[in-house]
């Protein structure tokens, strides 16, 4: 290990000093603030190249002061360079989108400002080494969000985002601190590295509860069933700040699992609770995905779903896929967000004549079967070169579940023969994707990650209520158009637009609607 220094610690150092010159002019058109924002942003992605160079030079670095609880550790692997790269890449291109969106806003300066410095906590975040570190990173970034989150106070739905956002976050964060605490007192030590090291001998009772509140934590900044009505509220922000939230804060928690991921591997109680947690949450967030009308709506809960299916992954033990989650979710959802005013348009003109091929139960379980058998094809066409873990093919098999809709309306009796070929060609690339992602994956960043842990009872018994759970849902959606006219969709439609109330029950449990006026 080489001991100069990560050259992606000087990357917040540089946002922060930029960020304190928004003190200076936080107004209406701060002078050339915005385009030095951007320059700083790209500064910041700068050296984040850079310590990817230095990574594939010199190899693994870390830097570390004091010692103790308050050991501040930053490392340098391939987990968190790649992490850097992303965070500071997503970061510069929304840093460059609010240079025009926010031109002439009374609090432009303010806001530009704000955005460094929440872009320099998710890249201290990305790169701790110690569980001070990540504390404090977490802390950072709420901090700085709540402000952005705030940025028209005078629309009571913003205030009422913000207090609701502050109190699942702080609750995270209380959780995180308390974790850290019994984490590193029970194993003696705060660093990432040794913790992982002596994860792998066994887990005192302290460390146990330190990893329940862990995965506490996890759940908590990504949205997880059922204190996710805070992601789906803050649309009354700034879309770029929806984009920052939506493509890289809400993947911290993601982050957190990961860096601990030989610490949480180490409980399998931790593992069965991140893919029940993830599991439900992934099918609630879809199946109310589908039902919202409003572009940036739909995005945030599909950014819900998306979270929950990266705490499945994370929980059965598919620790580089997780990570290949988090990379592609934060790229797409990006895009989305600062796409989505030209995506109202595209989607107004685009002429709807309704399905093209309505399938029956037969063609619906013919595709399945069909989709199904082209996954175990494929998989033994790989068998070389991939791992095939019971937990990897049952992922595989849940997002092959996914192109067997497009399959069943190719097999439908009324399909084309146009539309047969290519929901199969769908389907087939589907397959190949997942293994050559997985592949790629596993060649990045497996070093650097355990493996998934052996199948016993408790996994089979997960792996198999994961594949009913997700098996019937899409069963149902691929049967959606037999039964959509019947009253009860209707009412059930309803009450899934409105997420089934859990955030009106969470409104009323925690105040919400009364924090909202005095926050």
């Amino acid at each position: 290990m080489t001991t100069l220094p990560p050259l992606t610690v000087f990357a917040p150092l540089l946002l922060l000093g930029f960020s304190a010159l928004s003190l200076v002019n936080p107004g209406r058109r701060p002078g050339a603030f915005p385009r030095l924002a951007e320059a700083a942003a790209l500064g910041a992605m700068g050296f984040a190249i850079a310590a990817l160079v230095q990574l594939l030079w010199t190899g693994p670095a870390i830097l570390s002061f004091g010692g103790g609880a308050l050991l501040l550790a930053f490392r340098l692997d391939a987990v968190s360079v790649s992490m850097a790269v992303l965070v500071s890449f997503v970061g510069w291109i929304v840093v460059r989108y609010s240079r025009s969106y926010l031109d002439g806003e009374a609090r432009e300066g303010r806001f530009h400002g704000l955005m460094l410095a929440t872009l320099a906590a998710v890249l201290a975040l990305v790169q701790a080494g110690s569980l001070a570190v990540v504390a404090l990173g977490f802390i950072a970034i709420g901090v700085v969000l709540r402000q952005l989150l705030l940025f028209y106070p005078e629309r009571a739905e913003a205030r009422r985002a913000a207090a609701k956002f502050s109190l699942v976050w702080g609750a995270g964060d209380a959780a995180l601190v308390i974790a850290s605490l019994l984490i590193g007192w029970s194993l003696g030590t705060a660093s990432l590295a040794e913790i992982g090291a002596k994860a792998a001998q066994g887990l005192p009772p302290a460390a146990g509860i330190g990893v329940a509140l862990l995965v506490l934590a996890a759940a908590l900044k990504t949205a997880a069933f059922p204190l996710h009505g805070w992601l789906t509220e803050v649309m009354e922000a700034p879309t770029p700040v929806s984009a920052l939230l939506h493509a890289g804060i809400i993947n911290s928690g993601g982050v957190l699992l990961i860096a601990l991921a030989p610490l949480v591997q180490a409980s399998t109680g931790a593992m069965a609770a991140l893919v029940m947690i993830g599991g439900l949450t992934a099918l609630f967030g879809a199946a109310v995905m589908l039902t919202q009308s409003a572009v940036k709506t739909a995005l945030a809960w599909s950014t819900v779903a998306q979270m929950g299916f990266m705490l499945l992954q994370c929980g059965l033990g598919l620790w580089t896929l997780a990570l290949l989650h988090i990379v592609a979710h934060s790229l797409y959802k990006a895009h989305a967000f600062l796409s989505s005013g030209g995506a109202v348009r595209a989607v107004a003109a685009v002429k709807r004549p309704g399905p093209v091929a309505v399938p029956g139960v037969a063609a619906v379980a013919k595709a399945f079967l069909v989709a199904l058998a082209l996954f175990a094809i494929v998989a033994s066409l790989f068998s070389l070169a991939v791992t095939k873990s019971p937990q990897s093919l049952a992922l595989g098999a849940i997002l092959i579940f996914g192109v067997a809709y497009l399959v069943a309306q190719g097999l439908a009796d009324a399909a084309p023969r146009a539309l047969t070929l290519r929901t199969a060609l769908a389907s087939t690339a589907a397959a190949i994707s997942y293994f050559s992602f997985q592949l790629m994956a596993q060649a990045l960043w497996g070093a650097s990650l355990p493996q998934p842990p052996e199948a016993g009872p408790l996994e089979w018994a997960l792996i198999v209520l994961a594949l009913l759970s997700f098996g019937i849902v899409a069963v149902a959606q691929a049967l959606f158009p037999l039964w959509a006219h019947h009253p009860a969709t209707a009412g059930l439609r309803v009450h899934l637009a409105n997420g089934l109330y859990l955030n009106a029950l969470l409104d009323r449990a925690t105040g919400g609607f009364r924090s909202s006026h005095t926050a």
